[in-house]
């Protein structure tokens, strides 16, 4: 028997031993830490098909993924949709034909016309009559072609191969499954755990927060043969965060947030097991004046005996960055910034995307730059064509905002220049 724990935050880790210990017994060589994407890394698990590269399109700013051997990013699949868009003199924005390829075609690994004639278009608010799905789906099926003949296949139709070969009984060397950060679960995924562990009592466990959801759309689990309803159950102490940042960060959120099968995660009730000072939330006139004023916060943390790693500077985007760094020398510290790795030095303060810092922690944060424009993030804001997508854009935009804020253990400073973020008012309400 294998206990493995897919996607767990990299601290996890290296706290392997201790994780171990409470599996009731477990052997330590019967339990694997994994991502994701171990299932398509290790050739043993691939598909007997050599998967040449991987073509997928990540969300703004969403972290990429590498693939097995290459790879093409969201502007090459975004070129081959607007050549078809031409030859075809169709009348779609490409923003919503990549979308409708993400969380349609390619999430439900649609392969003909009867099946995209009759999907269902879960989260997608623009109706489409037959002659309409008719016309997109000649475009869709060229993008499948292209890619065929590229010799390339995206990341769903990876994790549908695993599925078909899950469902076949073919073992994938694992009989439970503990899944963190189940919020950000995409569609294939999800179809994934389900065929490989889904038809055992307890085989999959999943641990996470629909206030954190940041990268997916959400999508009905039920009908994937996941069903927790009524099996599932709120955490309500949190051992992380102030009381003060806890309250502050929370009205972001609704006290009661609901996923698509109706399952409801109410925040109420929540408590901390310790006090801290009240964040700090402040406008500036210009960039200069705030990246001066958080400099002297960081200064003043720095003498109050924080490590300079104990300290992040959040921004919602690498065009932020820049700011942060400014900020950091202001303070006289050294700075580091995170990438994908998410890997700080020691004596230099932590710079990061607020995606990137999902799961992180540190005693101090400054999220800066909380900018009109910046938060939500105004390129996402305008390429949205679908009233669900402009929805999704705002709920992710305020969602990032939130795990930013409550990366923050003892310490919060939350600024920007004015007019400032239209989630602050939230937030001094």
């Amino acid at each position: 028997m294998l206990w493995p724990v897919v996607d767990l935050a990299q601290q996890i880790e290296a706290q392997r031993g201790d994780l171990r210990a409470t599996a009731h017994g477990i052997a330590e060589e019967q339990t694997d830490i994994v991502g994701a994407d171990r299932f398509f890394r290790d050739p043993s698990l691939q598909p007997k098909e050599q998967v040449f590269g991987v073509a997928f399109q990540d969300d703004l700013n969403a972290p990429v993924r590498g693939g097995v051997n290459d790879h093409v990013r969201q502007t090459s699949l975004c070129e081959w949709v607007q050549m078809d868009l031409r030859l075809k003199d169709a009348k779609f924005p490409q923003h919503f034909l990549v979308n409708e390829w993400t969380e349609v075609v390619d999430a439900q690994q649609l392969s003909s016309w009867e099946a995209y004639r009759d999907a269902a278009r879960l989260g997608r608010k623009t109706r489409l009559g037959e002659k309409q799905r008719q016309v997109l789906w000649s475009i869709f099926e060229a993008v499948a072609a292209g890619l065929r003949d590229r010799k390339l296949v995206t990341w769903a139709h990876i994790f549908g191969r695993l599925a078909e070969q899950a469902s076949a009984g073919k073992s994938l060397g694992y009989d439970f499954v503990v899944v963190d950060e189940a919020q950000d679960l995409s569609m294939p995924e999800a179809r994934f755990l389900a065929a490989m562990a889904g038809n055992k009592a307890d085989g999959l466990f999943f641990a996470g927060d629909l206030g954190q959801r940041i990268f997916q759309q959400p999508f009905s689990w039920k009908s994937l043969g996941i069903d927790v309803r009524g099996r599932s159950n709120s955490l309500r102490i949190n051992y992380r965060t102030s009381h003060q940042i806890r309250t502050q960060a929370d009205r972001l959120l609704p006290g009661v947030v609901s996923d698509v099968d109706g399952t409801q995660e109410n925040r109420r009730g929540t408590v901390s097991l310790f006090d801290g000072p009240a964040p700090v939330i402040r406008l500036f006139n210009d960039e200069a004046a705030e990246g001066a004023a958080v400099g002297a916060w960081i200064a003043e943390r720095l003498r109050e005996g924080c490590a300079p790693p104990e300290i992040g500077i959040l921004v919602r985007s690498a065009a932020q960055v820049g700011r942060a760094r400014a900020a950091v020398k202001a303070a006289g510290a050294k700075a580091v910034e995170f990438d994908e790795k998410v890997e700080g030095a020691a004596g230099a303060v932590s710079i990061s995307q607020m995606h990137l810092a999902k799961g992180l922690e540190f005693r101090a944060v400054a999220v800066m730059a909380c900018d009109d424009e910046v938060l939500p993030l105004q390129e996402r804001v305008e390429t949205v064509t679908d009233e669900a997508d402009l929805v999704e854009v705002y709920e992710t935009e305020r969602h990032l905002l939130y795990v930013a804020c409550t990366r923050a253990r003892d310490s919060l400073w939350i600024s920007g220049v004015t007019p400032g973020s239209e989630f602050l008012k939230d937030v001094l309400q």
